[in-house]
């Protein structure tokens, strides 16, 4: 699997918990991230040079654990490789589907995959009659990687962006608010606690890195590549920055990480 950081490292974990007996290969692109200001082109480039190293490395499957690198190479990629290939997108698009009772469902996310719409696309290919309010909260990530994950001014900032999904929408004829909220980035997870504290009680919160994790565990058993080994392996790459990712990595990975490589690219 591959990131454009460290925030994938939360689908590793959800990985980690619900495939215990399979080996990952992270790959963060911590030399060039971030990938959301970057267009379509070099997302897509940068996304096929970590795909074919992966591929070098032997793995069954990849899993894109970046939603900048899933909106936009998820295509290219599944086109190039003969082996599953599966984004951080769609699975929490059909999750949400799933678990809407009125039919009106939030996003939130960083700028680039709000403007990208690929959530919104993503629903509505699952269920065109859902109704889609995205919301941008950029200082979500620096919030996260700071370890400020419960603190007074992360609940303040929470405040400001998920006003519009607070408990007095919906009355005076304004737009009914959501019953489920996609968390639509990798770090989001890790404010899983403020954010549903903040949006109130009745909100399904759908996390994007625990329903990749069990797409791939449905992909895996399907197609008869599940392992049943005992001795599963964690191997973590970087393009730059080793001893950076490894201190805030155990944070996201909620494990200790024992060492890091590094891989340049470019």
């Amino acid at each position: 699997m591959f990131d454009s950081g460290i925030g994938g490292l939360t689908v590793v974990r959800s990985i980690m918990q619900r495939l215990p007996h399979e080996s990952v290969v992270y790959f963060g692109d911590t030399a060039r991230l971030p990938y959301g200001p970057k267009g379509p082109d070099t997302v897509e480039r940068y996304s096929l040079e970590i795909a074919d190293f992966l591929r070098g490395e032997g793995v069954k499957a990849l899993v894109v654990a970046c939603n900048t690198a899933t909106a936009r190479a998820l295509p290219a990629l599944r086109a190039r490789l003969d082996f599953p290939v599966i984004g951080v997108i769609e699975p929490g698009a059909r999750a949400a589907v799933q678990a809407t009772r009125n039919r009106h469902v939030g996003v939130i996310a960083t700028a680039g995959t709000v403007a990208s719409g690929a959530y919104t696309n993503a629903i509505h290919q699952a269920a065109a009659d859902v109704d889609v309010m995205a919301l941008a909260c950029p200082l979500f990530v620096p919030l996260v990687e700071e370890g400020w994950t419960d603190t007074e001014a992360t609940r303040l900032i929470a405040r400001e962006y998920l006003e519009p999904f607070m408990p007095h929408r919906g009355a005076g004829g304004r737009r009914p608010r959501p019953d489920t909220i996609v968390l639509g980035c990798t770090h989001y997870p890790l404010l899983k606690k403020v954010i549903g504290q903040t949006v109130g009680r009745g909100i399904r919160l759908v996390d994007s890195a625990e329903e990749t994790a069990a797409e791939l565990a449905s992909v895996v058993e399907k197609r008869g590549l599940a392992s049943h080994r005992t001795d599963s392996r964690y191997r973590f790459i970087v393009s730059d920055s080793p001893s950076q990712f490894l201190h805030v990595g155990e944070r996201f990975l909620g494990a200790p990480i024992d060492r890091v490589e590094l891989r340049p690219v470019g």
